[in-house]
């Protein structure tokens, strides 16, 4: 998954090479390419914990990329994990589940997402 962020041709991904950058905040997770808009990607910040979340970025937004280590799940697959450095000031998109129901019933993760990523 690394290699597909490295041929990306429409942006300029450096690796990252250490070192405390002030422009950019990391987020580990799994990259998968969008499935329909070639300028997003999609990580799965978290895949293995009890409550992964989907986050949407521009790939124009992602200053860095630095490999880490592989996760194995219980199924023995390997998933390849990564920190993204996203540029300070950009937007990124949840994507949170909920159930198709009358009334529909938000999982209102927004708040438990701000905890684990901002530590509020």
């Amino acid at each position: 998954m690394f290699s597909y962020l490295e041929t990306l041709p429409l942006n300029d991904i450096a690796k990252y090479a250490g070192g405390h950058t002030k422009n950019a905040i990391p987020f580990d997770g799994y990259p998968r390419q969008h499935p329909s808009e070639k300028n997003k990607l999609i990580l799965v910040y978290d895949p293995l914990g009890p409550s992964p979340t989907a986050i949407e970025f521009k790939l124009d937004d992602v200053l860095y990329v630095e490999e880490m280590h592989s996760a194995v799940t219980e199924a023995g697959e390997g998933v390849p994990l990564i920190k993204l450095w996203i540029r300070r000031g950009a937007h990124g998109v949840i994507l949170e589940p909920f159930e198709v129901n009358e009334p529909i019933q938000f999982a209102s993760k927004s708040r438990e997402i701000r905890e684990r990523f901002l530590g509020a």
